[in-house]
């Protein structure tokens, strides 16, 4: 899954993924990075190919959405320094 999308509310984000995976779409809901999306600390893995299916899905269903990313992984063993 290389899709992001991040939500205003963590509600919206719960609702995302119960709509995806009733309309048999891959979707899981994981922690929403700070710079992708201040709002909700919540976000939404799902396949980014499928964005044009998965976006009229969420309208239809009056999920609110913040933004949708194409989400990448580091791969330079970069981790955050602990708090």
């Amino acid at each position: 899954m290389d899709g992001l999308i991040s939500f205003f509310a963590s509600h919206h984000a719960i609702r995302a993924e119960t709509v995806l995976k009733r309309h048999g779409h891959a979707a899981r809901l994981v922690p929403g990075p700070r710079e992708l999306s201040p709002n909700c600390g919540v976000a939404l893995r799902f396949e980014f190919a499928r964005r044009d299916e998965v976006l009229p899905l969420l309208a239809i269903h009056r999920v609110r959405i913040d933004g949708v990313h194409e989400y990448r992984p580091r791969t330079d063993g970069w981790e955050a320094a602990p708090r």
